[in-house]
């Protein structure tokens, strides 16, 4: 068991999280405590945007074109939501256990143009599409850091006077290392990435209301062509195309967590036609929404 886990261990301990299976927000805002105790196969979900740490387990992401395997002391960043196929592994019989960090957008901006004022980075370090993301190893400093997060996340006092301090370090640390460029494109506002990101945090945001091309397009200040290319560029999948796989998504959660019946579900999720929805679901997660319910 590496450093991180025993403290993230020590942590569930002290919480009282060591039955929990999924995900749940810790005493600092934008952390995410994540654990489970088994292995879970191959499966399309919607990873949010931030900062991804393993302690312990590991995952495999599929992408059309490759895959990335993460596992404990790697660390992934994701500038923007993302429709994605993941599947995990417990190693040793132990439980997947890691974090999740929000990156905001202002804190991020004011530490980039500090890096910049010191010749940090350039216009080239700029991550331009999907193909730049990768798993990276923590390194001794983020490891340390991550070590004091854990420890204040056991204590609300620590947690509220030292949370937002560590977090700063946290991102600067990840501003700084072999994946940083991903969060250096963010905040670039005019660039192709960072419009693109904001396009999604719409859909995401907006998923079970009508959305067409032409109002992101325009919204971000893009002619619909540039935008189309630009999307593609970045999620290697058309505007439409993606946002149907975060609506299957939305969906299948409805169903499997909230017991929603397939129409009720569709509806929600922004489809209007419920022939449609179960043909796509059931494409989509080779199961139709009716065999999907019958087992929860």
């Amino acid at each position: 068991m590496t450093n991180l886990a025993t403290a993230l261990q020590k942590f569930a301990e002290n919480t009282n999280l060591l039955e929990l299976e999924g995900n749940i927000k810790t005493s600092v805002p934008g952390v995410r405590f994540f654990r489970t105790s088994k292995s879970s196969p191959r499966q399309p979900l919607v990873y949010q945007s931030g900062i991804i740490i393993v302690a312990q387990g590991h995952k495999i992401i599929h992408f059309p074109e490759r895959k990335i395997q993460y596992g404990a002391g790697d660390y992934l960043v994701l500038g923007m939501p993302m429709p994605l196929e993941c599947e995990a592994f417990s190693d040793h019989g132990l439980p997947i256990m890691g974090l999740s960090i929000d990156v905001n957008p202002a804190l991020l901006h004011k530490l980039v143009s500090q890096m910049q004022l010191h010749h940090k980075y350039t216009q080239s370090d700029v991550c331009q599409d999907k193909s730049c993301i990768q798993s990276a190893k923590l390194g001794a400093a983020l490891e340390q850091t991550l070590q004091r997060l854990t420890s204040a996340l056991a204590d609300p006092i620590e947690a509220e006077i030292f949370g937002q301090d560590i977090i700063k370090e946290l991102i600067y640390r990840v501003l700084s290392g072999p994946q940083g460029h991903i969060l250096f494109g963010l905040a670039q506002h005019d660039g192709h990435y960072a419009r693109v990101a904001r396009a999604l945090n719409t859909m995401h945001a907006n998923y079970a209301s009508p959305i067409t091309v032409e109002a992101l397009a325009e919204d971000v200040n893009m002619s619909v062509s540039a935008f189309h290319r630009a999307f593609r560029q970045v999620t290697f999948e058309s505007p439409l195309q993606y946002l149907k796989k975060v609506r299957l998504v939305k969906a299948r959660d409805l169903i499997a967590t909230s017991g929603s019946r397939a129409n009720e579900a569709a509806f929600k999720v922004g489809y209007t036609s419920a022939s449609q929805f179960s043909r796509e679901f059931k494409r989509h997660f080779n199961q139709s929404p009716s065999e999907m319910s019958a087992q929860h």
